[in-house]
């Protein structure tokens, strides 16, 4: 934990706010001065913070009863000002700048729109600027809106090559049962091995957020078998971070895989972005299961469903209807659905942007 050199950080809306629905403040302060602590450790420290409508709750007083999309896009475009205009005051007190960044589901469709957003990410940490990373709520609805900040964090990590990703919320970590429960214990560990009941996991969810525990555990996962350590740990705790990188904090430790290439990292997320679904035959899978790397050529595609663009995401299925993984399209629709069973064709997803989904 101590090596590592670039940390996310994930605050959940039940770290930012009171028992009385109210924006924690000090607490907001302690987090800006423990993420001050580890940039003087020579870490560099990227911010996803919820908190935007709790903060905006707090402002606005509908006059006249709205449906729940529009209030939280209301909520949340107040409550961002106030959430944003708070961390550079803080940030401030302690001599650092901060950056903010809203996005959507859409800007990790695009491999190009997505290595820019890294490149600019990768410059204010070099600054030595913190950047705060939220979802564009106001814009953000149905098909746009990733699942919670807890995606939003794992695909962060993802982008910069994060070493740690810590989720903060306002429980020590996964329990092997419901957390007030004195007799649930705390799970210390999880590998690619673990096989934790999801029955286990609590349900419970913020009431200002989408996420819950469950969430939680499927994003630390996904983000552990790419190579980035996670930690879920009490964010209500005094000094939290700095306690997590001395090892003097308890926390669920979720234990990484190989790192695996930049490009791979965001196509393994990109099960909520694909654009089509292409079929390929039992010859074609076997191939891409094989010891020995390789792409997928249009001589092993039945069939294709859906339109697309060169550098669109593909999900790529067998003919059972199994999902087997996805890739980056090499060439638009129209041609390769003239290219089907085709010998002799240019690959239609080359090996470098392939990811193949692994047995859970």
């Amino acid at each position: 934990m101590k090596r590592s050199k670039i940390i996310a950080i994930k605050i959940g809306s039940n770290v930012l706010t009171q028992s009385d629905s109210n924006p924690d403040l000090s607490r907001m302060e302690n987090l800006v001065y423990q993420v001050k602590t580890l940039q003087d450790l020579g870490k560099k420290v990227i911010l996803i913070s919820s908190g935007a409508v709790a903060f905006g709750r707090q402002i606005l007083k509908p006059k006249k009863k709205l449906n729940a999309v529009l209030k939280k896009q209301l909520w949340a475009s107040i409550g961002q000002i106030e959430l944003i205009h708070e961390y550079q005051r803080l940030f401030g007190k302690q001599g650092l700048h901060c950056a903010q960044i809203l996005v959507t589901k859409e800007d990790f469709r695009d491999r190009k729109h997505f290595l820019n957003m890294k490149n600019c990410l990768e410059g204010l940490l070099e600054e030595g600027v913190i950047p705060i990373i939220n979802e564009n709520d106001t814009i953000a609805i149905t098909e746009l809106m990733f699942t919670d900040n807890d995606e939003l964090a794992s695909l962060v990590a993802a982008m910069i090559n994060a070493d740690t990703l810590i989720l903060l919320s306002n429980v020590d970590g996964i329990y092997d049962g419901d957390p007030s429960n004195p007799d649930s214990k705390l799970i210390l560990k999880v590998n690619s091995e673990s096989r934790i009941s999801k029955d286990l996991i609590s349900p419970t969810k913020s009431s200002f957020g989408r996420g819950g525990m469950m969430s939680k555990y499927t994003m630390a996962k996904k983000a552990a078998n790419l190579g980035t350590q996670v930690v879920i740990a009490n964010g209500t705790k005094d000094n939290i971070l700095p306690n997590i990188l001395e090892g003097k904090a308890v926390f669920t430790w979720f234990e990484p895989k190989i790192t695996k290439q930049g490009a791979k990292k965001w196509l393994a997320h990109g099960e909520s972005y694909y654009k089509a679904t292409v079929v390929i035959n039992s010859g074609a899978k076997k191939s891409l299961h094989s010891d020995v790397i390789r792409s997928l050529l249009p001589v092993g595609v039945v069939k294709i469903e859906g339109d697309f663009v060169r550098g669109d995401i593909l999900k790529i299925c067998d003919e059972e209807d199994n999902a087997l993984g996805l890739g980056r399209a090499e060439y638009g629709s129209s041609l390769a659905k003239e290219r089907i069973g085709h010998q002799k064709q240019k690959a239609l997803i080359h090996y470098n942007y392939l990811y193949l989904f692994e047995d859970e």
